[in-house]
């Protein structure tokens, strides 16, 4: 081979190595082989392109635990759904390390494949001197890994949005006190976050979010205005704000003009950023393709082909908590298995397995110590993945969902917290597919059975509407939602008003469905137990009596509709006068309830409860305590110990040891009643306040009449808030505000209260009402001892 011209490297003799101890300048040749000259080291060193800062970036309260996780000799593993923002994280940690000097060495990698990481670090290995050029990429990268072992230089490696735990397998750098290393991965595997500390990166705080937003548009055209509204509906997420920021920027848009835009659910998600050529900050995608390679990457995880149809079903669910039982229903897991094709069933570990795979990629967060909310996902990787649904895939979805829904509610909702889970994922089916489906009557009634009286009617209200325009006046489920909405308003105390509601609906479902229709059937039902409650009691006996006779004959003596129909009526009996006879048909009843429906039904414990309630009104009161509290041990056992039908029991209790003549103990069980009512179903809550109320009455009975009077009122100021003026709680609380105002020495006061008291009841509930009779002869008792004879004696 030729020297090149100019170089001398000639030896003349039988020498086996030679040493030459002065420089050699340019290329050496020994033994044939040309030995390229290393070149010169400059510290400090640094290999790879640190990405650009990005436009006003927004300090995180992230950014003080990083920096105290990536201390000399540890390697932190960030961890996060795309967009969340950890590239910027890190690259301004660097930045600031290279800056003030505390490394000699940076390398930052884009560590997407194993064949990048392989290739950074040769260069990295040629840039330190530790490679000529001339072995292959590992070899160099072996080189490297080893000096890093070796060296007392402070080096920070960054491995930047690893894809694959397998990539950095016998790549990992060494621990080293000198060294530092930072992870940024969208998966979560244990073969990554063991590596060292996991730092958890989710979406800006709040206030953060704002800040960015109102600094990012503080010198464009664009207005501020609205940023707070506009963060919280992107979720915070730091991408989807920058991507904001910049598509209303360009076109001149105020963020509540483009929250208008973006919570327009006909546009599909790459309509509302920017295109890919005007992305800011070197993004490398669109908010919509953020999360396509995660998705890719989940689904290809075993049960190969199971992580996106399990990721298109969270996508319609809500988005703070879908529970485990949803997702793995018998409907969950028909529908996947069509979905797929499968000639095998998909079974419930298979769901949980692919959420699991899912979890790894951020694409969700699972958590199986939380049932009811074990699965949360960001609304934008929702949003995301219902954009590569077409409408028809997306109402088969939304089926399927609200199948699972109705599945997994339990017949008894002994959990309020799981019934408040439910309702608010069925609220989000609805509101994102615009699904129909009775589901979200359930939804509905829910509320109501769990003492919410008046959402359920407002909500019900909405509900009426939209079945009205989607599927017309007289379709059953239009009949139905009219008849559970007039229900709702007599609970929330419009009596009168449920009253002509369920008379026009009676007249609709005889014409549409017939008079012997269960459904008229039902609506007769409760068209009878408003008559009641508004006075016309008599007119009530006479419905439930023919009624009773129609449903035996239609239905047979054991359904549970005529059931149901014989304990209204033996109830309304013996809140008249034939209190006893009403004792012999509600044993009556509770012997067929057990033989129908079994001890442990609803009904039948419905039904010794009014039995019991019965006997103390007939006087037997001890009996009463006795049954009642038999009735507590199978309602904590069937429906758990704060199911309000259970508190129910329990303030039947404490009202008849009062009745007994154990006020104090009253006072005791009430107190103690009203403290779990108010941790489980909050202090507004209309059984709460009925609590309250009682709890008011017996202090007045063991002697303190004026704190009984500053109480109720509190009570009455917050019932006038959540419930109508004329509902009978406010009534009540109402009428037992005027006897303790005459027991605390204001007389006067006692008859101005009973007197408006009087008048309303007249009003809501006819003059021979028992409240109404109770309020008048209350009334004529103080305007004596007011010494308004005349008034009395009227």
């Amino acid at each position: 081979m030729a020297e090149p011209l100019g170089t001398s490297n000639e030896i003349s003799g039988a020498v086996r190595n030679a040493v030459q101890a002065a420089s050699v300048h340019g290329d050496a040749y020994v033994g044939g082989v040309h030995h390229h000259h290393a070149p010169e080291v400059r510290w400090p060193c640094r290999v790879g392109v640190v990405p650009l800062g990005a436009d006003r970036f927004q300090e995180r309260d992230l950014s003080a635990p990083l920096a105290d996780a990536i201390g000399a000799g540890s390697t932190a593993v960030l961890a996060g759904m795309g967009g969340a923002g950890k590239t910027q994280l890190v690259a301004e940690f660097a930045r600031l390390m290279w800056d003030t000097g505390q490394v000699d060495l940076l390398v930052w990698i884009t560590a997407a494949a194993q064949e990048a990481i392989v290739s950074s670090y040769a260069t990295a290995a040629v840039k330190i001197g530790q490679s000529a050029g001339e072995r292959d990429d590992q070899e160099a990268s072996d080189r490297f890994l080893e000096w890093l072992a070796a060296t007392d230089r402070r080096w920070l490696i960054v491995l930047d949005d690893v894809q694959k735990p397998s990539d950095l397998r016998g790549l990992w750098p060494p621990r080293q006190l000198t060294g530092r290393v930072v992870v940024t991965t969208r998966r979560r595997d244990a073969a990554l976050t063991r590596r060292g500390h996991l730092i958890e990166v989710g979406t800006f705080t709040a206030v953060e979010a704002t800040a960015y937003l109102r600094t990012k548009l503080a010198d464009s055209s664009a207005s501020a205005d609205g940023a707070a509204e506009l963060a919280a509906e992107l979720g915070y997420l730091p991408v989807a704000l920058a991507q904001a920021a910049a598509y209303l920027t360009d076109r001149k848009l105020t963020c509540a003009a483009y929250l208008q835009r973006f919570v327009d659910q006909r546009r599909r998600l790459h309509e509302v950023v920017p295109e890919p050529e005007s992305l800011p900050d070197d993004h490398r995608a669109t908010l919509a393709a953020t999360w396509s390679l995660s998705m890719e990457l989940a689904d290809q995880l075993a049960p190969a082909g199971l992580a996106l149809p399990v990721l298109e079903l969270a996508a319609v669910l809500d988005p703070n908590g879908i529970p485990d039982a949803v997702l793995t229903a018998p409907a969950v897991l028909e529908h996947l298995a069509t979905r797929l094709g499968a000639a095998e069933p998909v079974e419930a570990e298979d769901v949980r397995e692919a959420l699991h795979g899912l979890n790894r990629l951020s694409l969700v967060i699972v958590d199986s110590d939380d049932p009811h909310r074990s699965v949360r996902i960001h609304e934008l990787v929702q949003r995301s993945t219902r954009d590569r649904l077409g409408d028809e895939q997306l109402a088969i979805v939304a089926h399927a969902a609200a199948d699972a829904l109705m599945s997994a509610w339990p017949q008894i909702e002994r959990d309020t917290e799981y019934g408040q889970v439910l309702r608010t994922n069925t609220d989000t089916l609805h509101r994102r597919t615009r699904l129909w489906h009775p589901v979200l009557s359930r939804a509905g009634n829910s509320r109501g059975a769990a003492g919410r009286v008046t959402e359920a009617a407002e909500y019900f209200t909405a509900l009426r509407s939209h079945a009205m325009q989607r599927l017309g006046p007289d379709h059953p489920d239009t009949l139905a939602i009219r008849h559970n909405l007039a229900c709702w308003h007599g609970e929330s105390g419009d009596t009168a008003g449920a009253v002509g509601e369920l008379e026009d609906l009676l007249t609709d479902r005889s014409r549409v469905l017939g008079v012997g229709h269960i459904d008229t059937l039902y609506t007769r039902h409760e068209l009878a137990r408003f008559r009641e409650a508004v006075g016309d009691v008599a007119k009530a006996v006479a419905e439930y009596e023919q009624l009773l006779a129609e449903s035996t004959e239609r239905l047979g003596q054991e359904h549970i509709d005529t059931l149901t129909t014989r304990h209204n009526l033996a109830y309304l009996k013996g809140s008249t006068e034939e209190g006893g006879a009403a004792i012999v048909d509600i044993e009556g009843l509770l012997a067929d309830e057990c033989r129908s429906l079994g001890s442990d039904h609803f009904n039948t414990l419905s039904t010794r409860r009014t039995l019991a309630n019965q006997l103390g009104k007939v006087g037997d009161v001890m009996d009463a305590i006795a049954k009642l509290e038999e009735l507590l041990v199978d309602q904590f056992r069937v429906l758990g110990p704060y199911h309000p039908r259970t508190l129910m029991t329990r303030n039947d209790v404490a009202y008849w040891r009062g009745k007994s003549g154990d006020a104090a103990g009253a006072v005791a069980e009430f107190q103690e009643l009203y403290a779990d009512e108010s941790s489980v179903l909050g202090p507004s809550h209309p059984d709460v306040l009925i609590t309250r109320h009682n709890l008011a009455y017996w202090r007045g009975r063991v002697g303190d009449a004026k704190g009984a009077v500053a109480e109720l009122q509190d009570v009455l100021s917050d019932q006038s808030r959540v419930l109508s003026p004329d509902h009978p709680s406010i009534l009540s609380t109402r009428h037992s505000l005027a006897h303790w105002r005459g027991e605390a020495g204001d007389a006067a006061g006692a008859v101005d209260g009973f007197a408006t008291l009087l008048a309303d009841r007249l009003r809501v509930l006819g003059s021979e009402h028992p409240d109404t009779r109770r309020t008048r002869d209350d009334l004529a008792r103080w305007q004596g001892d007011a010494g308004d004879v005349n008034e009395s004696g009227k």
